[in-house]
């Protein structure tokens, strides 16, 4: 019986070494690596979706009774938005764009004005 076990006991020895020592753990890894890259792309995309919507929304709500901007000048205020939004000096987006920075601080007004007078609004009361 003692015998019995001590084979046993060798054997698993045995085959735990080996367990480490195989080589199939790369094709694992490359499939793992792969799933995550194909992951990390995709919630990349639906971020960059998520802030177009999100800037979309808000251009929208400040037009509200005006006809809505030919497609290229709404890109343009989507992309200085964004840029606003990430924290950009307004130097930076009119250098960015290729607009002036004066043309740059009359399509951010509108939205920067909002959100001040909220936030005193709120904090008056």
């Amino acid at each position: 019986m003692a015998w019995a076990l001590a084979i046993l006991f060798g054997v698993a020895v045995i085959l735990f070494i080996l367990s480490f020592t195989k080589t199939d753990s790369p094709k694992v890894e490359d499939h793992l690596e792969k799933i995550s890259l194909t992951f990390g792309e995709e919630v990349n995309q639906l971020q960059e979706k998520i802030r177009t919507l999100e800037i979309d929304a808000e251009i929208t709500a400040q037009e509200a009774g005006i006809l809505a901007a030919s497609s290229e000048q709404r890109i343009l205020l989507r992309e200085v938005l964004d840029l606003h939004k990430r924290g950009y000096s307004v130097e930076s987006i009119a250098m960015k764009t290729g607009k002036n920075t004066n043309e740059i601080e009359r399509l951010i007004a509108p939205y920067v004005n909002t959100k001040q007078e909220r936030g005193s609004v709120a904090n008056d009361i």
